[in-house]
Parts: structure tokens; sequence; C-alpha cells
């Protein structure tokens, strides 16, 4: 399951597009923490540590203002068209014990049948977790799998407290015969050519004679 992230932060109490850009250039990140009916709180977060935390989208973090701590997930990251940089962040308020729908991510373990290939179809699944429990990632194992045994959504295995979410007869993994690739007739080289040339030659040679 995902860890909490403590996260320092300071109160926005200025807004427009110029002092935006001054945070940013401060190596910094507007963001603002919203949901359960409570009045957005706008903050300022350090963005090194926002950029580490961003990499798993399901983080919960615990935003600190001002001695209080605020529970919060990633909802969205505005980012840069062309540079490697976070314009804003959107978060979501959650609390202890709240059950939260989000995409996991989804990897395969072993190595399929001698005779057969796999596809991974789905990265991620949807399901409902507790929001501090939301597990990091789903493993399903293909060891041995034979052409035609593919795996549906309703095939992952998940922890007791994690309920599915995405359709589960959804195609997750699928396993199928190697499909052999038509290369056809390899083409004539130089000198297979000049030797079918010097044998018409000699055959009409023998005519003439």
């Amino acid at each position: 399951m995902v860890d909490v992230i403590t996260i320092p932060a300071t109160l926005r109490t200025e807004f427009g597009k110029g002092y935006a850009r001054r945070v940013r250039a401060n190596d910094q990140i507007p963001a603002v923490i919203y949901g359960h009916g409570a009045e957005p709180l706008h903050v300022i977060l350090p963005g090194h540590d926002m950029m580490l935390a961003s990499r798993n989208p399901n983080a919960v973090l615990e935003i600190n203002v001002d001695g209080e701590g605020h529970l919060a997930m990633i909802k969205e990251v505005q980012r840069h068209a062309v540079r490697p940089e976070i314009l804003h962040i959107d978060l979501l308020t959650v609390r202890r014990g709240e059950r939260v729908e989000v995409e996991v991510p989804l990897s395969v373990a072993g190595e399929v049948a001698p005779t057969a290939v796999h596809n991974l179809e789905e990265n991620v699944l949807l399901i409902e977790a507790d929001a501090l429990k939301v597990p990091e990632h789903f493993e399903i194992d293909i060891e041995g799998r034979e052409p035609g045994e593919h795996i549906y959504a309703a095939d992952v295995t998940l922890p007791s407290d994690v309920t599915l979410v995405s359709d589960p007869e959804l195609l997750v993994v699928n396993v199928s015969e190697p499909v052999e690739q038509d290369l056809g007739e390899e083409p004539e080289t130089d000198e297979e050519s000049e030797g079918e040339g010097s044998e018409e030659a000699a055959e009409q040679s023998e005519d003439n004679e």
C-alpha cells in the first residue's frame, strides 16, 4: 500500500499569472486543496518534493500548512507543454477510512508457454479502496499460460478490502499463438543474376555452334 508523504506548504496570499510565474521560478508550485464541502485552500508547495510525489498518482499526501495537516490525493497535475515543469496541482481532500475510486497499475510476472505470446491489453484497473490502503500495483501471474487462456479483470487477485470497479469481463491479458510473418522469397543477389546470365549465354553459344 502507499505511504503517507508529508509535504510542507505555505498559504498563498497573492494571485495572478505574474505571481504564479515568480512562485515557479523559485522552484515552488501553486496548488489548491478542495473537497468535502470545505472552502478551497490555496497553497504553495515545494517543487522537487511534489515532482517526486506526483510520480505515484495514488499517493496520499499530508499537506502541512502552518502546523495543520490536510490529507489529500493528487486529482490533477497541469504540466508545461514543452518543459518538464509542473504549472499547478489540484489536490482532493480525503479522510482516514474514506473509500476512493482510483486506477491501479497492472504488471505481469512469469513466462507463458513456449507456444504462446502474451499482450497486456490494459495498463490499469479501476478499483475502490481505503484511501490510505491503496495498493501500489497488481501483479498478474502468466506462468505457463497456453494460447486461448485469456485473463479478465475478474481474474485479477485483489486484497479482501479492495472492490473491483472496472467491468469484470474487461480483457486484461491476451494469450495467443505467435503470428508467423511471411517474409516472401529472398531477392536474387547480383552474383546469382550474373551466374544465370552466364549460363544463358553459354547455352546460346552451344546452340549457335
